[in-house]
C-alpha cells in the first residue's frame, strides 16, 4: 500500500460507501380508516369491513297462494311432502310448484293465477290427491283477494270491457257499478280468473293471497 497517503485512503472509503437507502414510500391507508401510531410505533392494521347481519323475517312463514282448502300456512310447510299429487289431479293445470326463490317453500303447490287461475272445482280433486292432508276437501275456498287496478283497468278508461264481471265464477263477488267492476271482498275467493282474462295490456287485478288461512 505504499504510495497511499491517509487522505488517499479516506477519499476511498468516502467514494466506496453505500449510498443511504431512500426509505419506501407509506402506503396510504384505505378509505374509512385513520391510522394510528400504537406505543413503541407499530401500525396496528386495518380494521376487517364490516357485514351488516341479514334481515330475515321473523316468526310467521310468509303467505302463499295455495289450493283451496289449504291448511294454515306453517302447518302446510310442515306436513307436505312435495309429492304435487294435487298438481297432477288439477283438471285446469293451476297448481305448479314453488321455485327455488320460496326459500323453504320451494317444491310445494301454488296457483299462478296469470298462467292458470283456479275454477273452484266442486270435489276438491286437489284435496282427495292430498294423502298429506294439507289441503282439505272441507276446507275453506278463499285462497286470496282480487282488487282492480283503476289506472290500468280499460272499463275505467272508458273502453268497453267487462270480462272480468262476466267471467267471475263466484256469484256477486265482481259486480257492476258505474261502468267499472268492484269486487266485493267479503265474497271474493282469490281464484285469479279475473286476473286470467283481463285482456288490459298491463293487468288490472292485484291478486293477493291470505295472509293467514285456517285461522276462522
Amino acid at each position: 500500500m505504499s504510495g497511499w497517503t491517509r487522505r488517499d485512503l479516506l477519499t476511498l472509503g468516502i467514494a466506496r460507501a453505500p449510498a443511504p437507502a431512500t426509505p419506501a414510500p407509506r402506503r396510504a391507508p384505505e378509505r374509512g380508516w385513520v391510522a394510528r401510531l400504537e406505543p413503541g410505533g407499530a401500525t396496528p392494521p386495518a380494521p376487517q369491513a364490516r357485514t351488516s347481519p341479514r334481515r330475515v323475517r321473523g316468526g310467521r312463514a310468509l303467505p302463499l297462494h295455495r289450493p283451496p282448502g289449504s291448511i294454515r300456512e306453517e302447518e302446510f310447510l310442515a306436513g307436505c311432502t312435495r309429492c304435487l299429487d294435487c298438481a297432477s289431479a288439477c283438471p285446469h293445470g293451476a297448481i305448479v310448484a314453488g321455485d327455488a326463490r320460496l326459500g323453504a317453500a320451494a317444491g310445494t303447490p301454488v296457483i299462478s293465477a296469470a298462467a292458470a287461475p283456479c275454477y273452484l272445482c266442486s270435489d276438491r280433486p286437489c284435496a282427495s290427491a292430498c294423502a298429506a292432508g294439507v289441503i282439505e276437501a272441507q276446507g275453506a275456498a278463499r285462497m286470496g283477494a282480487a282488487r282492480v287496478l283503476d289506472h290500468s283497468c280499460l272499463a275505467v278508461r272508458g273502453v268497453g270491457c267487462s270480462a272480468c264481471h262476466e267471467q267471475c265464477p263466484v256469484p256477486g263477488a265482481m259486480r257492476w257499478e258505474e261502468a267499472r267492476p268492484v269486487v266485493d271482498l267479503t265474497l271474493c275467493t282469490g281464484c285469479g280468473v279475473c286476473l286470467y282474462v283481463c285482456p288490459a295490456p298491463q293487468k288490472a287485478i292485484l291478486l293477493t293471497p291470505l295472509p293467514a288461512r285456517g285461522v276462522a
